[in-house]
């Protein structure tokens, strides 16, 4: 069976698949205690900002749509979420996502826990660069990096040229 990848955007104020980027969040919180956000912060920052989604549907016609990666974006290029499948991962997918933020962006940020090994790897990977710690930065009293995209156009390019 082939697997196909779809791409869609909820734009400011569309809220049409935030129950499925709720869905996979909280699947990822329960399993690797990460994306701890309560459900009403989530609605409300999903519905502001940006947010572009990777669906997979197979050849199959009985098979749904899944929603297997997502990034919900400000418009000042901050990702707000990033969050991928699983078993999804090792695919590009969050690569392909950020690289699209790129593009739309001039500037692109986050935070992540510091304890995050495997989402501070992947943004040194794709060429974060940990501005700053701030300690006691979520409701639970963790701590965060706050990360920039790279400053040289060359990486902001490279990643853009993913998407082509």
């Amino acid at each position: 069976m082939s697997v196909n990848v779809e791409r869609r955007v909820d734009g400011p104020g569309d809220a049409t698949s935030v129950e499925d980027a709720w869905t996979l969040k909280e699947r990822i919180r329960g399993a690797e205690g990460v994306l701890k956000q309560r459900r009403g912060f989530f609605v409300d920052a999903y519905r502001r900002s940006t947010t572009y989604l990777l669906f997979e549907n197979g050849t199959l016609e009985s098979e749904d749509d899944t929603l297997v990666a997502f990034a919900s974006v400000r418009r000042d290029g901050y990702v707000l979420f990033l969050a991928v499948a699983p078993e999804a991962r090792g695919r590009g997918y969050a690569k392909r996502l950020i690289a699209e933020v790129a593009e739309e962006h001039g500037s692109v940020t986050c935070h992540a826990r510091t304890t995050n090994d495997d989402a501070l790897g992947f943004y040194r990977h794709v060429g974060f660069e940990v501005v700053r710690r701030i300690d006691s930065y979520y409701e639970d009293g963790g701590a965060a990096y706050y990360l920039r995209l790279g400053g040289d156009g060359g990486l902001t390019e490279r990643l853009s040229d993913f998407l082509r």
